[in-house]
């Protein structure tokens, strides 16, 4: 392992501890049960899983260090010279499924590869963001979202916030729907600009940054009443980040391509979902407002 790769490996664990901590102390009851496991192809991770808490349904917080002989489809298809290349990779992802409609779903993943070929130098880069899938959209949340997500990319450029915010609305997209997956936050992939301490600071200002933008919200809507209209909402809605983490989310296609494992892969999906066919909320109802948030939107 080379000390870059060393380094990022400790901060992601560390990260991982971190934000299982806030997760667990704003939900009250719930506590993470972690899973570590070995890959025989190399490497490891942790798998921690918070199920039937008072404020998630079900909380996902995956750290893991892979190593290969050959990068997967998944990892080469923006990378075509790489093919071939052997690799390390470590991350953290997770997916929080809130039990109460107004509190939205949330994604997050911070995550560093490494690339060697005998005839080239080590090719390294940094990737990740976070982003907000709400069912009961409230302003004043996403607004706040989006906040704290440009104040942290604002010591790396003016422009940064504005670029992977565009790059997060169009990646979390399902052309099949015409819409977003949710209000956006910010995305990046193949960051090695500026050298590695700068992308590293980034990528550790996105990972710690995530619960300041997430915390707060989950605050304000935890305790709001819902019935089993919206619960029901919420369940079909879940819907739909089935469908674009089974169809175009290139994380699960790694994970699954290079040979991971799968209940850690598929961890992101939600305990609970249904699908209904031709469903259409009624015209004027707080169900068919969610519309207008699925079009990407400036919101600071």
């Amino acid at each position: 392992m080379s000390e870059q790769a060393e380094r990022a490996e400790t901060f992601l664990r560390g990260l991982q501890d971190r934000i299982c901590a806030g997760v667990e102390q704003i939900d009250g009851r719930g506590r993470f049960v972690e899973d570590a496991w070995v890959r025989e192809g190399g490497g490891g991770g942790r798998t921690r899983v918070l199920t039937d808490g008072d404020v998630f349904e079900q909380a996902g917080v995956n750290f893991s260090y892979t190593q290969g002989k050959s990068l997967p489809p998944a990892a080469t298809a923006r990378k075509p010279e790489l093919t071939g290349a052997s690799y390390v990779a470590a991350s953290v992802s997770l997916v929080l499924h809130p039990r109460n409609p107004h509190v939205p779903t949330t994604h997050a993943n911070v995550r560093y590869f490494e690339a060697n070929k005998p005839d080239m130098e080590p090719v390294w880069w940094f990737g990740g963001g976070f982003d907000l899938t709400p069912f009961y959209p409230h302003d004043e949340d996403v607004r706040h979202w989006h906040t704290v997500a440009n104040d942290l990319c604002t010591p790396f450029g003016s422009d940064v916030y504005s670029r992977y915010k565009k790059w997060c609305d169009e990646y979390f997209y399902l052309k099949h729907r015409d819409e977003t997956r949710g209000v956006g936050g910010l995305f990046y992939d193949d960051l090695n600009e500026g050298g590695f301490e700068r992308c590293f600071a980034f990528t550790q200002a996105v990972g710690e940054g995530f619960l300041n933008a997430y915390l707060p919200i989950v605050e304000r809507r935890k305790a709001m009443p819902y019935g089993e209209r919206e619960r029901e909402f919420q369940l079909y809605r879940r819907g739909r980040y089935v469908e674009f983490n089974l169809v175009y989310d290139r994380g699960t296609l790694f994970g699954l391509q290079s040979g991971g494992r799968t209940e850690s892969i598929l961890m992101s999906l939600p305990p609970r979902v249904r699908f209904e066919y031709a469903y259409e909320p009624e015209a004027g109802s707080a169900e068919a407002q969610l519309a207008a948030y699925l079009k990407p939107r400036d919101w600071v």
